[in-house]
C-alpha cells in the first residue's frame, strides 16, 4: 500500500509525525527532527513523544508557521 502525500492543510491529522510535517511541507524528516529538538522559542515545534515516535499537534505547527512568516515579512519590511 502506497501512503499519499497530504496537500492540503486540512487533510492532516490532528496529531502529526515527523514524517507528516516533512512530506507537508518538502523537507526531510531529518530536518524535522531538528526542529522538534529546539525549542519553541528558538523557532523549534512544540512536541511529544508516544513511545519512540514523536508527534506535533496540528494547531502547534500551524502557529509555528505563522511565526516564521511573521518574523520573515518583519525581517523584509
Amino acid at each position: 500500500m502506497t501512503k499519499t502525500k497530504k496537500k492540503h492543510w486540512d487533510d492532516l491529522p490532528d496529531s502529526l509525525t515527523a514524517q507528516d510535517i516533512a512530506d507537508f511541507f518538502g523537507l526531510t524528516r531529518r530536518t524535522v527532527y531538528d526542529i522538534f529538538d529546539l525549542s519553541p522559542s528558538h523557532g523549534g515545534i512544540p512536541n511529544y513523544s508516544i513511545g519512540t515516535s514523536r508527534r506535533a499537534d496540528k494547531e502547534d505547527v500551524r502557529t509555528w508557521k505563522d511565526n516564521l512568516k511573521q518574523k520573515q515579512f518583519k525581517n523584509f519590511a
